[in-house]
């Protein structure tokens, strides 16, 4: 029996290898390719135990100088290259003049790498390797991270990142190459015929990730085109999501901005991704480093009360291990037990998702016990409930329903020694592999097979039963990667890249459900799913011809949510006119059934889309009050159409209207179409840029509420503008509008700033004449931990400080953060600090402050 204790686990981050030695050269501003030209920055050396990952530091905060990158005749300056008779003679060229000869030797660099690969492989052809390093490092050599280290450090990192992952040699010779066709003046072509076509195609793939950029849809068609090449073959994304685990480790020499950025997408799409492929190790990592940029000060905060629960918590790990091993060994069993503390990010997700307190979380450590079969995982479960009391419904069956990402395992939670709660997880070797490593791992057992194929064919692969295995395995290989087949179909369902990013999203983040047809096949659906779910989930034409449903021997409603087990049987029309209701996309949770049921809208009933289309923009355009007619005009929304690619009006009605793009992204581009005219721009100013999400309650002001007078001017109608609300104190400018009076607005107001720009000789001076009878527009937000009767309490304290509300909004954010914005009158500005103080001290919040745009 081998036993360790949770320090023995997450001691180093996986793929970190030394640096390679210094080169001078000149300095390259860029990262690496990230869907974004500016780059991320250098690695950090660090001794590398395979396999394991270490919770971050948080990052600290230094920009980088920023730095020229070498124009492509300065590289080519640099490193002139002969006419090259063939590609493979002129690479030989250059690694004569690199002084590639290595003898019989490896490079000093390439030790930490080969080692890893050879770890995994220990059959695998290293030259490959050694030949992609030396070419990336020849065209890199001129190039440098914003760090001040060189640029091939860089590549080297994310290819010692995926040989801890087991991928295989053409995978990490695409890594050490997949910047140099994008960044220098080595091609396509000459990679092809050097290092064959699979690389080739990997870093093709890889290279055609960072050339998307599309303005406002950049990130959905960057994920867009992730998927298509994922289809092509998941490396392309393994590469990448290593790509982006080293730039996240690297990310302080970064600009802020930047840092924010990159780790917002690193916690919405990057590390979901990595999590759905089953590759946990980079997820945790991801997460954490995401995390501790984001939110510092929470990050810190959870590092603070791990810390001071460790010597409490070490102590009752060792007794667990301790007892558990003795039983396994006294029971015959043969396995590991290990202690694993839990990542920061995973403590905080777990707080917000079940509303707990810091100290209500039990299992801030996990026992893992790893054995050698299925059988000796159920043995190992029935030793630990006969020691130990299990807590009831805190056991989950992995093993014979896996998740949707390959994971197997059991989870059982215990009443440990002292009475504290231990959560454990059984599994066996092989199980675990695919829960730290998902699809790497599955793509290294396709190289085994791919290597023991001649053996098997000829009869030297072992026994039947090892072969029956075999094809057991291979058979559950489509299988497996189900989710990848799901998301092609997505992509290809799906014109609006926003919509798919936000299907993508929703995918990533749920929860599943497992239920059963009446033959006993197993369905998984999307946490909440309802029959009309599973009706589209069996087949299309099923989901379209629905008319009932039966759970568990009873009739249900179609909107009912479904639960884990539920056995679901459904009811179809064998009418000729039978389809799908409209109202079922309130309610459906899988985005197949979604994209399915709006395409059959599509087929079915354009001219009922063409009509809903049109009142959807109308009814964006009317909550934010924008001018309608000016802005409905015959040619503007033509060429909004033509611009979007549909052949006329009625297509990107009928698009609006069966909901395959949204109309407001429609209402949006019509306004920067017509931002040009000086009316429309003055009717815009007017207008909160923010829309709204409750209904706005409009209060019309006399000239004497104002509490502003025009310099110089008596009885002029002077409104307080809507998109900034100035209030007595701001530093304040006046605008002449078209038969509207005078518009106020703050000095700094962005609105204000456009129309003096071009219309400077309407701007007239103002000043604040406070009276009685004025009364101002103040608004503000509002972030709060959610929770129930959070809004209840916040307009009741305004109520109290006897603020009229004119409208208010409340989004609550994936984390858990209620993010609220009322806007109100108010007749004393000086005011406006007593109601903030009031609001903050509403259990929950932990920041209020007054918004001017």
């Amino acid at each position: 029996m081998t036993t360790a204790t949770a320090g023995a686990e997450g001691a180093a981050r996986i793929g970190e290898a030394a640096d390679p030695a210094q080169q001078n050269g000149t300095q390259h501003n860029g990262e690496s390719r990230d869907s974004n030209p500016d780059r991320a920055t250098a690695t950090e050396p660090q001794a590398v135990t395979p396999g394991n990952l270490q919770l971050p530091a948080r990052p600290q905060e230094r920009e980088a100088q920023p730095r020229e990158r070498p124009s492509r005749q300065t590289r080519q300056g640099l490193a002139p290259v002969a006419q090259p008779v063939s590609p493979g003679a002129s690479v030989r060229r250059r690694l004569a003049r690199l002084g590639a000869q290595r003898g019989s030797g490896v490079n000093p660099v390439l030790e930490p790498l080969i080692k890893t690969i050879r770890a995994h492989h220990p059959k695998a052809d290293v030259r490959t390797v050694e030949r992609a390093y030396d070419v990336a490092a020849h065209w890199h050599k001129d190039q440098k991270r914003k760090s001040g280290d060189p640029y091939i450090t860089h590549p080297l990192a994310v290819a010692t990142i995926l040989a801890e992952l087991g991928m295989n040699t053409e995978t990490i010779c695409a890594a050490l190459l997949h910047d140099t066709v994008e960044d220098t003046d080595y091609t396509l072509t000459e990679l092809r015929s050097e290092f064959g076509e699979d690389v080739a195609a990997l870093v093709d793939g890889v290279t055609k990730l960072d050339k998307v950029k599309y303005g406002d849809s950049a990130e959905a068609e960057t994920v867009r085109k992730m998927v298509v090449a994922m289809a092509r073959d998941i490396r392309v994304l393994v590469i990448k999501l290593a790509d982006r685990l080293h730039n996240m480790r690297t990310l302080r020499y970064m600009p802020r901005d930047k840092q924010e950025r990159k780790s917002h997408e690193t916690l919405e799409i990057y590390a979901p991704l990595a999590h759905r492929l089953g590759m946990n190790t980079v997820k945790w990592e991801l997460e954490d480093l995401a995390f501790a940029t984001l939110y510092p000060k929470r990050y810190d905060e959870i590092a603070r009360l791990v810390g001071q629960r460790s010597p409490r918590r070490d102590q009752l790990l060792q007794e667990v291990i301790e007892n558990l091993s003795a039983d396994l060994h006294e029971a015959r069993i043969k396995g590991t037990v290990t202690g694993r503390p839990k990542h920061y990010y995973s403590i905080y997700q777990k707080m917000i998702a079940r509303n707990v307190e810091f100290d209500d979380i039990y299992d801030l450590v996990g026992i893992r016990v790893l054995v050698d079969t299925v059988r000796d995982c159920y043995a190992a479960l029935g030793t630990i409930h006969a020691r130990w009391n299990p807590v009831p419904g805190r056991f989950k069956d992995y093993i014979a329903m896996p998740k949707f990402n390959m994971y197997q395992s059991l989870h059982t939670t215990v009443i440990g020694p002292g009475g504290k709660p231990v959560e454990l997880q059984i599994r066996t070797f092989g199980m675990h592999k695919r829960a730290e490593y998902g699809v790497a791992a599955h793509w290294k057992y396709k190289e085994e097979m791919h290597a023991h194929g001649p053996a098997l064919a000829s009869g030297k692969a072992g026994s039947k039963a090892t072969q029956s295995k075999e094809a057991v395995k291979a058979s559950q290989d489509a299988a497996e990667m189900a989710w990848l087949r799901q998301l092609v179909d997505w992509q290809r369902e799906t014109e609006d890249p926003a919509e798919f990013l936000d299907s993508l999203r929703f995918d990533l983040a749920g929860a599943e459900v497992y239920v059963f047809t009446p033959r006993g096949e197993v369905i998984a659906l999307p946490q909440g799913a309802t029959p009309v779910d599973f009706a589209y989930a069996i087949h299309t034409d099923v989901g379209h011809r629905t008319i009932g449903a039966r759970v568990n021997g009873r009739l249900v409603a179609l909107e009912s949510a479904l639960d884990n087990g539920d056995t679901v049987e459904i009811f179809t029309s064998k009418s000729q006119e039978a389809g799908p209701n409209r109202d079922w996309l309130n309610f459906v949770k899988s985005a197949r059934a979604r994209n399915k049921i709006r395409q059959w809208f599509s087929k079915e009933r354009r001219e009922a889309a063409v009509e809903a289309g049109k009142d959807q923009i109308a009814k964006v355009m009317r909550k934010q009050g924008l001018p309608l007619q000016r802005l409905m005009s015959a040619d503007t929304i033509r060429q909004i159409a033509s611009d979007l690619r549909y052949t006329d009006l009625s297509s990107l009605y009928a698009a609006v209207g069966e909901g395959r793009i949204s109309a407001q992204s429609v209402v949006e581009k019509l306004v920067r179409a017509v931002s040009d005219s000086a009316g429309v721009q003055e009717d815009l100013a007017e207008v909160t840029p923010i829309p709204q999400k409750a209904p706005k309650v409009s209060r019309t002001r006399s000239a004497t509420d104002s509490g502003v007078e025009v310099e110089g001017v008596a009885d002029v109608w002077v409104r307080l503008s809507k998109c900034c609300t100035p209030v007595p104190g701001d530093d304040i400018r006046g605008f002449v509008t078209h038969g509207h009076g005078v518009s106020v607005h703050r000095a700094n107001c962005v609105n204000l700033e456009h129309l003096s720009d071009t219309q400077r000789e309407r701007m007239v001076p103002v000043h604040w004449a406070v009276s009685d009878a004025s009364v101002f527009l103040v608004a503000i937000q509002v972030e709060a931990l959610d929770r129930t009767r959070l809004l209840s309490d916040v307009t009741r304290v305004l109520s109290d400080q006897h603020v009229n509300i004119l409208s208010a909004s409340v989004q609550t954010t994936r984390d858990r953060v209620a993010l609220s914005r009322f806007t109100f009158e108010m007749g004393d500005p000086k005011h406006l600090g007593d109601v903030l103080r009031a609001v903050r001290s509403i259990d929950g919040v932990y920041d209020v402050y007054r918004v001017t745009s």
